[in-house]
């Protein structure tokens, strides 16, 4: 994969196929528009994909698995049996892009859709969500969930750079997640899928903390020298799992990308102002002072990483490290039971190599999830046997996996994974995927 400046005009269409081609937004390779159509002005673009992959994984058995806490790797709902078997979509659901630009007055403007539907059955009424802890038994009669992830707009020019406004991917950590080799094919996921319910995991949790699709206001500076920066102001997030808090402040997120030849070099933060209210359950008692109200911290997080091609080699790697901002998703087990924020970390290394039309990988990723005081002091607590700690600490993975273009626009991929993950106890999970499948881009 390689990266390339575009223009203003271009980038509403590039953004529209971003996650179809694997590429950073802003330093894409314009997506290959299957159907183009002039209408007076405008010229109209449509891509996507359909992709499908049978997940096999061999999951810890209950009766011998620990208690993970936000553990990634699998684990059978029963003491019987190991497995787990699914005909779903990859770390990408299926998607249907439309987009049009046009040039008006000096500016280039644009407008784009995002439509992503899955192909699992949706046994929850949300693509997001399933019924039931443990209830993965598809039935007759389901339908699959539609999830609409990219409504935006763009303006600018060569000579003002560009805005974007609406709802698209966010800018913290994207880069790590858009050049993951297993965005094409599954990585982590054993078809039982939590939350997005139309998607594997790939390396999500597993190296990166999942960038998401944001409501935002973004800048984009013109070309400069093979640098770009971008700074955005974000509709702010609640901490996952606690009462929402009227926020008096958005978040903000920016990044700073570099391109020369076969060096791709970035890096991104994010800030937020968090609140918890008192009355949140999920607060210990005392946690909040006579006459407080909510609790109040700052997220912060930061990430760093590039790549480099050599002839047929090409080596990423991008590390993360954040404060109050948790694991896994954005905001999640970000804070313990006294509103004090966790610190995180975690990296994703790959190298691949290709032949002909065949290229093969393999990346390492792990994401680390630190305990604070008050967990650690839950921790000692156990030899006297009370109140076992299991929140997560590491979750780790190996994804070897092979690729190969049947044709332009077909993509046959195999993948084998392992998953690891681990308790502040040390006590570890274990499960291992393989997955094969299709993936047809337009």
């Amino acid at each position: 994969m390689r990266l390339h400046s575009i223009s203003p005009r271009t980038l509403s269409g590039a953004l529209a196929g971003v996650l179809i081609l694997g590429l950073t937004a802003g330093a894409g390779v314009p997506a290959a528009h299957a159907i183009g159509v002039k209408a007076g002005k405008w010229t109209l673009h449509f891509n996507g994909n359909v992709n499908a992959h049978y997940i096999f994984s061999h999951c810890q058995n209950l009766s011998n698995a620990a208690d993970v806490t936000g553990g990634l790797s699998c684990v059978t709902a029963t003491k019987a049996g190991g497995g787990s078997s699914s005909v779903s979509n990859g770390l990408l659901p299926a998607a249907l892009t439309v987009s049009g630009d046009t040039t008006q007055d000096g500016y280039d403007i644009g407008f784009t859709f995002g439509l992503y539907p899955g192909i699992s059955t949706n046994d929850g009424g949300s693509p997001n969500l399933q019924t039931g802890a443990g209830n993965f038994g598809h039935t007759a009669l389901g339908t699959a969930g539609l999830d609409i992830r990219q409504v935006f707009l763009t303006v600018g020019n060569k000579t003002m750079g560009t805005v974007m406004a609406g709802r698209n991917i966010g800018l913290f950590q994207s880069d790590a997640i858009l050049n993951d080799m297993t965005l094409l094919g599954v990585g982590a996921g054993n078809g039982n899928y939590a939350a997005p319910a139309n998607t594997s995991l790939g390396s999500i949790g597993l190296g990166y903390i999942y960038t998401d699709w944001l409501s935002q206001i973004d800048y984009t500076t013109p070309n400069l020298y093979g640098t770009k920066i971008t700074v955005g102001i974000f509709d702010p997030l609640n901490t996952l799992g606690q009462i929402p808090v009227n926020h008096s402040t958005p978040g903000f997120q920016a990044k700073v990308a570099y391109k020369a030849g076969p060096i791709y070099l970035s890096a991104s933060g994010l800030y937020q102002r968090q609140a918890i209210s008192c009355t949140d359950t999920a607060l210990a008692p005392g946690a909040c002072g006579p006459g407080t109200y909510e609790l109040k911290y700052s997220s912060t997080g930061f990430d760093l990483g590039g790549m480099y091609t050599v002839g047929p080699f090409q080596a990423m790697g991008w590390y993360y490290r954040a404060k109050g901002v948790g694991t896994t998703g954005l905001f999640v087990l970000s804070n313990d039971m006294l509103g004090v924020p966790r610190t995180s970390e975690g990296f994703i290394a790959q190298l691949t190599y290709t032949v002909g039309k065949t290229k093969f990988g393999v990346n390492y990723g792990q994401s680390r999830l630190n305990p604070t005081a008050n967990d650690l002091a839950n921790t000692a607590t156990v030899a006297a046997g009370t109140d076992l700690p299991t929140l997560v600490k590491k979750n780790d993975k190996w994804t070897f996996g092979v690729y190969h273009h049947l044709t332009h626009n077909l993509l046959l991929v195999g993948e084998l994974s392992r998953l690891r993950s681990t308790n502040d106890l040390n006590q570890k999970n274990t499960s291992w995927n393989i997955n094969a499948g299709l993936f047809l881009s337009f």
